[in-house]
């Protein structure tokens, strides 16, 4: 497990960074906010440098591959955190900003609190660690991509109110946000797709059939989340979904990936206590 009071130093900066976003969004000048935002982006990869520590040492410090409900909830946070850095070179969100790095803090917490063991012998599999892969970048993405959806949510609502909370003030228009939305949402699809396929390649590989039986409610609700977000992005080219639609649709989806494989996790290693 490692020294607790790494994981604890690590979330207390993943929180301070998130709140001193919050902080210089209610300053009034703009030019503080524009140092106070590229001080964050030099500090941010320091604390995925620390998350990602020790995530490799929980991870492999045993004889096979932890992927564990701490685990992968961390791994996940992690790899979102690290989207979204990358990404806010070409446009910074920082309401988005705020609300990943907390989670990102709270993730930490969670990979030291939670029970670990669920060990797969196959990590070292070529096919394994390019599904693994994959389905990382989707869930990433998707991530950011609800985080992103219901922020517009909450802006729609306060714009209707004529009462803006200094957290969405200085977010970009309603119609910008959205078509980054759905440009979010090609790519994860896309990597969602090539995920459900890898799987069962992976699968066939391993085991020499097309699904496990312990795998098959994961394949069964990520393939439910795949069906919402194909409708959703054939429902925006056809007749222009948008709006609340568009958001009710993306965050249902995102609902399915998180049943795919945290609530089966939550159900066998939390109730039933199975590695």
């Amino acid at each position: 497990m490692g020294e607790p009071s790494l994981y604890f130093i690590t979330a207390i900066l993943y929180a301070a960074l998130g709140f001193h976003g919050l902080t210089m969004q209610r300053l009034a000048h703009a030019g503080s906010v524009a140092r106070a935002v590229d001080w964050q982006r030099l500090a941010i990869p320091v604390v995925l440098l620390l998350h990602g520590t020790l995530l490799y040492r929980t991870m492999f410090g045993g004889a096979a591959l932890d992927l564990s409900l701490g685990v992968a909830f961390s791994l996940i946070l992690w790899v979102t955190a690290l989207i979204y850095w990358v990404g806010s070179f070409r446009l910074d969100l920082g309401a988005l900003r705020t609300f990943i790095l907390l989670m990102a803090g709270v993730s930490v917490i969670a990979l030291y609190f939670l029970p670990s063991g669920k060990t797969v012998s196959y990590g070292g599999l070529l096919a394994f660690r390019v599904h693994i892969v994959i389905a990382l970048l989707a869930y990433g993405l998707f991530t950011i991509a609800a985080l992103h959806a219901f922020l517009m949510a909450l802006l729609e609502r306060r714009l209707r109110s004529g009462e803006v909370p200094p957290l969405l003030q200085g977010l970009p228009p309603l119609l910008s946000m959205e078509s980054l939305l759905f440009r979010m949402l090609w790519v994860a699809f896309a990597l969602l797709t090539l995920t459900l396929v890898s799987g069962v390649f992976f699968s066939e590989v391993l085991f020499e059939r097309a699904l496990t039986r312990a795998d098959g409610h994961k394949f069964l609700f990520a393939f439910i989340a795949w069906l919402i977000f194909a409708a959703l992005l054939a429902g925006r080219h056809v007749y222009g979904w948008r709006g609340r639609k568009a958001v009710r649709w993306t965050l249902t989806g995102f609902g399915m990936l998180l049943l795919a494989y945290f609530g089966t996790k939550v159900v066998l290693e939390l109730i039933l206590h199975r590695a």
